[in-house]
């Protein structure tokens, strides 16, 4: 998926109060960081951080951080939070793959939105619900692993629900068209997934969890 770069993208990042410069000191004591005992809820591929900012503004009770590889993604997410005032939000600007050398065994909730489908076969292990991610998350959950997913992409969502119960997942909720659901849930969007709805594309969904 291709994005506009933005200009002094690594400027904005480094002068946002928002993002952690280093969040490796911060393994195993990020309810220290944030000053309280809240759940922490983290989102692999937050882009322009529509979904991670909305959600801490509805629940102020949580805490969100946002992980984003692309610097001029992050960065037009630290221009959408110029004069807001949001204690329970960070943002890293990182990759996917080093998320345990930030996390220990802290983490409530993994959202996965619109991730990157990667549908060529020779990439499969790129994707946010191959098996080697899905080990990856047992390092940083607590005891009881939860993952909520959103896509527009048919193919990624088959192949997830395959993987997760595969992996012993329990799927709590599961849609194939999200806005059109005759049980609605409290969706926050993405910027993709507005435009998306606009379209009257379908939005696939589920939430899955696995209790040890």
């Amino acid at each position: 998926m291709e994005y506009v770069k933005v200009k002094d993208a690594d400027k904005l990042i480094y002068e946002s109060n928002y993002v952690v410069k280093n969040p490796e000191r911060y393994k195993n004591k990020w309810s220290d960081f944030f000053g309280n005992k809240n759940p922490i809820k983290l989102e692999l591929g937050t882009g322009r951080g529509e979904f991670i900012i909305n959600m801490a503004k509805k629940f102020p009770n949580v805490n969100f951080i946002g992980l984003e590889i692309s610097n001029s993604q992050l960065a037009t997410a630290t221009e959408k939070l110029k004069n807001q005032k949001l204690s329970n939000l960070k943002l890293i600007n990182a990759d996917a793959r080093e998320i345990d050398n930030f996390f220990g065994k802290e983490i409530d909730t993994i959202y996965l939105t619109f991730s990157e489908p990667w549908p060529k076969g020779i990439d499969e292990k790129k994707r946010f619900t191959h098996e080697s991610y899905l080990k990856l998350y047992d390092k940083i959950f607590k005891k009881h692993k939860h993952i909520i997913m959103k896509t527009d992409n048919k193919g990624l969502f088959a192949y997830s629900l395959e993987t997760l119960s595969q992996y012993w997942y329990t799927f709590n909720r599961v849609s194939l068209d999200l806005h059109n659901d005759e049980k609605p849930i409290d969706n926050v969007m993405t910027d993709f997934e507005k435009n998306y709805y606009k379209e009257g594309r379908p939005i696939y969904y589920v939430d899955a969890t696995f209790n040890d």
